[in-house]
């Protein structure tokens, strides 16, 4: 069996007897009617959008609530493209990894077509055009990671590819937003047509980031001569155009060699990863956690997909924004953050492993339920306990899902103010006793200790890249991790860093108790595990 629209079609009963479900639609259709009548176009054709996205459409077709597919694009890969949409017909196996151990294989086609969004190619902007042109399509949205939307450098500059599109104008559109902005200038030229640009990235407010983008790219175009002043309120009418904001989770890891033998054993063949000319690592199949949740602000001027019906909740932006804090400060991502400064001071590589140790789980687990769920931010429409209970118990365990938490580690100084500062912020604002909080203490004495460089046994280990790693470790210098009298307060102009903790600690209780904890991890072999149990002692 080979992944391919003869073999699916010709063969069905063999995929059936390899566990693997089928579309429940005429694909042939589907591809005719979408080419006419286009509705739904996605920029970033990797793996999230492929198992996720792919499988709402998949849904929606199977059940009969949708005639048309969707078109991928992408801006950065082209060798997506041609190696993983074109060569397999634009068809994705998704296989669900459970968390007993199990897996669920799917064929998707409810993407009907690859674009390369190439502005040099007068093929593909003929095909992009065509499809802006069509009074059908009612959605463009992305999964191109936050950097997708950056227009700037650190230092507030342009960026240079931006700077040229902005001064050689849209038919030199090269950079993600300036496409975008020169595919809605074709809309508005074919009547100030309407639509709404969806942002499903993973990033707090992701449609006004967008939204922001977007209309910079624009507004550079009018002063340099290229668009009128119509252009621009056509962007910022939302009668017209929105950017609705979205919460995004689900865990796409890179293709799992276990899937890809799996596979092999059921007699589907050509399933080996590839590594693209821009050193993307993807296969045609996409390995990816069970639990999935996307939350989109309902907000389509044009029309839109039945996508309440596939799992999707519709909703306000007060609730989208609701349920990204109810992820990111309490639910999920402090416990991830706070697991895995442990993980890396004691050696582990999975944090799969890691929910194998007593001490760590204690750790996650008051973090949640004790520390967070108090002031969690309840969305309403998922609740906030159910939340945690499936990443404790399901997500963060699933053998099948290799993160490694020196990849969570990464850019660290970035994410604290978020994911422990808000919940601190809380308490103040609640009046409750900053004292009693231990896990987030523990977590930013952690932290700490990692940047030292050295692991819980003494041996280097080496720390994830962080914008401000070369500035933390400077104001460490003279500590030694087996020397607690190497320490003379070098702490605590860190701890007053509002921006980095969202508030200066100094100013709290929790400076003086991370201050204790961080003096405990520098007395040599064995601390950061005695400092846990001592802790957090049931």
């Amino acid at each position: 069996m080979k992944l391919s629209l003869e073999s699916i079609t010709k063969n069905p009963g063999e995929w059936t007897a390899a566990g693997v479900s089928l579309p429940k639609f005429d694909i042939a259709a589907v591809r005719e009617q979408t080419a006419k009548t286009p509705e739904w176009v996605h920029f970033g054709a990797g793996n999230i959008f492929r198992g996720f996205i792919g499988s709402i459409i998949q849904n929606l077709l199977n059940s009969g609530l949708s005639k048309t597919g969707i078109i991928a694009c992408d801006t950065f890969d082209y060798d997506i493209i041609d190696r993983i949409y074109t060569d397999f017909d634009n068809l994705t196996l998704n296989v669900l990894l459970n968390p007993d151990g199990t897996t669920s294989k799917e064929v998707l086609a409810g993407v009907v077509e690859g674009v390369k969004a190439d502005f040099s190619s007068a093929e593909s902007v003929s095909r992009l055009k065509a499809i802006f042109r069509a009074p059908s399509l009612k959605m463009l949205s992305f999964t191109i990671t936050e950097k997708g939307y950056a227009l700037k450098r650190p230092d507030g500059s342009y960026l240079p590819v931006v700077e040229a599109d902005m001064k050689e104008g849209p038919s030199s559109a090269r950079h993600a937003m300036s496409i975008v902005a020169a595919l809605l200038l074709e809309r508005y030229g074919a009547g100030a047509l309407p639509m709404a640009v969806v942002s499903m990235d993973n990033c707090s407010h992701n449609g006004e980031k967008l939204k922001s983008s977007v209309v910079a790219v624009a507004k550079a175009w009018k002063e340099n001569g290229f668009v009128d002043d119509g252009f621009i309120s056509y962007l910022e009418d939302e009668a017209k155009i929105t950017f609705p904001w979205s919460m995004i989770d689900k865990i796409t890891p890179r293709p799992h060699p276990l899937v890809q033998e799996q596979l092999r054993k059921a007699g589907i063949e050509g399933m080996d990863p590839i590594v693209t000319s821009k050193k993307t690592f993807i296969a045609p199949f996409v390995n990816a956690e069970k639990p999935q949740y996307l939350v989109v602000e309902d907000r389509f001027p044009n029309g839109r997909p039945a996508l309440e019906k596939a799992g999707v909740y519709m909703t306000t932006r007060e609730t989208v924004n609701n349920t990204e804090k109810m992820k990111v400060t309490t639910c999920l991502n402090p416990l991830h953050t706070a697991m895995s400064m442990y993980g890396c001071l004691l050696g582990y590589t999975l944090i799969c492993e890691e929910m194998k140790d007593e001490d760590i789980v204690r750790l996650v687990r008051r973090l949640g339920y004790v520390e967070g769920l108090p002031v969690v931010v309840d969305p309403k429409i998922l609740s906030p306990k159910a939340f945690i209970d499936e990443v404790v118990n399901e997500r963060l365990p699933n053998v099948f899902m290799p993160d490694d938490p020196r990849r969570i580690a990464t850019d660290t100084s970035q994410k604290v103010g978020i994911r422990f500062g808000e919940t601190i912020k809380s308490y103040v604002a609640t009046g409750r006793d900053l004292g009693s909080l231990v896990s987030i203490p523990l977590a930013i004495a952690g932290w700490m200790r990692y940047l030292l460089a050295v692991n819980d046994k003494g041996e280097p280990m080496e720390v994830s890249a962080d914008p401000l790693k070369d500035e933390l470790q400077s104001k460490l210098a003279g500590i030694v991790w087996n020397d607690p009298s190497s320490y003379s307060g070098q702490l605590m102009p860190i701890l007053a860093n509002a921006s980095i903790f969202g508030s200066d600690l100094t100013k709290t209780p929790l400076a003086a108790k991370i201050e204790g904890y961080f003096k405990r991890l520098l007395a040599g072999p064995g601390s950061a595990r005695a400092l846990l149990k001592s802790e957090l002692a049931v």
